[in-house]
């Protein structure tokens, strides 16, 4: 697997799947996926130096856009030392363990709503129907036309339209200057900053090189279609989002413990959880890169290779990519196939009743849809 500046894209059993590098749109800190900016020396001659109390280091990033333009400062405080530095985890690991498990009781609320909607969603479909037949027909209606497509797509794709809508808002934001400050604060994740919390899930989203974005939402859009069918749209959500903070956890915990400190942003953490759960979940399906059709490999060993070099990369301090949050996101796809599923969401079911209960507690006819928690795998 090539991961210098080349793009690596396998095909899973009709699927399409990237694993990306992104050199193109090169920042001088480095912001690609996951991994660790380079501190760039500030010049004498720039910007009025803000002075702050105590020796705190302030960067200074510039955006590598077709003209050069200089991007805001990056505040961030001086690596603490190793025990307040694992002590500062304790705020992020109390935000992975609550966002996980609102993750997963909205997904489990949503199930329950949407299955207690299908019954008045059939009659209205059918009350609809009919009143579409005695409506006379338009030609070249752009909104059916939508429409049709919109229905064309599978329900995994349905489900990630809306991930990488949200991906391209936000790449769209770093390119506005005015917002840059806000952005390497809120979304980019670093266990030296200030913030702590909010860009572990902030970060999942945020892509600074057009590349990079494409590709990882190339590999989203191909794993969808399995991983929804798999899981259904409530559950992937819940183990994408979870992923997300996750994976960024554990590179807080690798960069407190090496003292490698440095921002990073991408969707990758998330995305190798989704692939490692469709890898695992079909170890024989087979793969093949994309530009050499005429090789294939298992889902398993390709899972296999990526864990090994992430671990490597880990191991040997490589910094192209964040390989902590690589391997962290590719370890939670694998438990949660082997064990979360069975441990959180088949245990959902008091969860839904006491939901049920309140929400139908008092209200008229309070004792229908009891069947509707059930829900799906």
């Amino acid at each position: 697997m090539a991961w210098r500046s080349c793009t690596v894209l396998l095909r899973l059993t009709g699927a399409e799947v990237s694993r990306s590098s992104a050199r193109g749109g090169r920042w001088p800190h480095s912001l690609q996926q996951r991994c660790g900016f380079r501190k760039a020396g500030r010049k004498p001659e720039s910007r009025r130096a803000e002075e702050e109390p105590g020796p705190a280091h302030t960067q200074h990033s510039e955006a590598a856009a077709p003209r050069r333009t200089a991007a805001p400062h990056l505040e961030q405080q001086a690596p603490p030392s190793s025990p307040r530095a694992f002590g500062r985890l304790l705020r992020p690991l109390v935000f992975t363990v609550g966002f996980t498990g609102c993750s997963f009781g909205s997904a489990a609320i949503w199930q329950y709503e949407s299955l207690k909607s299908r019954v008045q969603s059939y009659f209205d479909e059918i009350r609809a129907d009919w009143l579409e037949k005695l409506r006379p027909q338009k030609r070249g209606d752009v909104r059916k036309e939508i429409n049709q497509w919109w229905h064309s797509l599978s329900e995994g794709q349905r489900t990630v339209t809306g991930i990488i809508a949200a991906n391209a808002l936000v790449f769209l934001c770093w390119r506005v200057p005015s917002l840059q400050r806000s952005m390497i604060r809120y979304f980019a994740a670093d266990p030296s900053s200030k913030t702590l919390c909010s860009p572990m899930l902030l970060s999942t989203f945020s892509h600074f090189s057009f590349f990079h974005m494409a590709a990882n939402m190339y590999v989203l859009w191909s794993f969808s279609t399995s991983a929804v069918s798999m899981l259904g749209r409530e559950q992937f959500l819940a183990v994408y989002l979870s992923a997300g903070v996750v994976s960024t956890f554990v590179s807080y915990v690798c960069k407190t413990a090496t003292g490698r400190f440095g921002p990073s942003l991408g969707a990758s953490g998330a995305i190798m959880t989704i692939l490692a759960a469709v890898c695992t979940k079909m170890p024989e399906a087979k793969l093949s890169i994309i530009f050499l059709p005429m090789f294939t490999f298992s889902a398993a060993n390709a899972l296999k290779a990526i864990i090994a070099m992430d671990t490597t990369g880990l191991v040997l301090g490589w910094k192209f990519f964040d390989h902590a949050a690589h391997l962290g996101g590719a370890l939670f796809g694998v438990w949660y196939i082997m064990f979360g599923h069975e441990l959180i969401w088949k245990n959902r079911e008091p969860f839904v009743k006491l939901w049920h209960e309140l929400r139908t507690r008092g209200g008229p006819g309070g004792g229908g849809g009891g069947g509707d928690g059930g829900g799906a795998a």
